[in-house]
Order: structure tokens, then sequence, then C-alpha cells
């Protein structure tokens, strides 16, 4: 399952305002304070990517994952685009996920179940050795 946290980013905003009521002449502009507060969704909801973390061995076994396919790689960095929702289990390593247009990444270990959704575009960032099993999802497959 995706992270369910919420960021939420604070600012602050100054409102100068005249008292254009006031006829005296000491009178002064009133500054006015206010918190807004922007609550982003994680990067994995925005782009419909799932994540189950530490997967139990029976869930793998449900799944079949020992029959699925294996990559491999070090370190590098390589653009990709999914043409069909792919599954992926991430058996070691980690790798950074950072969708097209944007500066955020999300970031998956080994141990996670990641299914990526078709027509998804990002580039994946490997700091190491780096292993996965992974299968393509047909349409209707649950």
């Amino acid at each position: 399952m995706a992270s369910m946290f919420l960021a939420p980013t604070f600012s602050l905003l100054s409102v100068n305002r005249s008292s254009s009521g006031c006829r005296k002449p000491d009178c002064t502009p009133r500054q006015y304070h206010a918190i807004t507060m922007r609550i982003e969704k994680p990067l994995e909801e925005l782009y419909n990517v799932r994540v189950e973390r530490q997967v139990s061995p029976k869930r793998l076994e449900e799944l079949g994952v020992s029959r699925w396919s294996i990559w491999k790689t070090g370190k590098s960095r390589l653009p990709w685009d999914w043409h069909v929702d792919q599954l992926v289990y991430i058996e070691e390593g980690e790798v950074r996920v950072v969708p097209d247009g944007s500066k955020k990444y999300m970031r998956f270990v080994a141990g996670d179940l990641v299914r990526y959704p078709k027509w998804f575009e990002a580039d994946l960032f490997f700091n190491g050795p780096y292993q996965e099993r992974y299968r393509f999802r047909a349409y209707g497959d649950d």
C-alpha cells in the first residue's frame, strides 16, 4: 500500500490594509497575518503507483513471484516508460523513481512490491547493485 502520509506545507501570508474609515491624522495601516496550509498528496497517489512494503513470503507465493523474470543492473540512470502495467518485486538494492516533469522522487527498496501503471514515464536512478523480479500485467489481471 502506498504511504498514507500527507505532507502539509505552511506559509505565512502578511497583508497590509489601511483603515479607510479612519479620519484621524495618527491612524496607521493595520497588518493582518494568516497562516495558509497546502496538503500535498504522495507521488504514489498522484501517479497511481502502488507499493506494498515488506511483502510477506505468503503474499509472494500467492503471486508466484519466484516464477517471474529477473532483471539486474548496477549504478545507473534509466529513462523508462511503461506501455503496460508492470508488477515489480525488488529483491536487492533500491531505486529512486522521478516521474517525468517532476523534481521529486519515490524511493523503493528491497522487499517492496511496486505496481507501475500503463503510460507512466519516469527516470529510474540506481545507486548500486539492484535486482528485481517483474511481470507485465495483461488487461483484466488483478
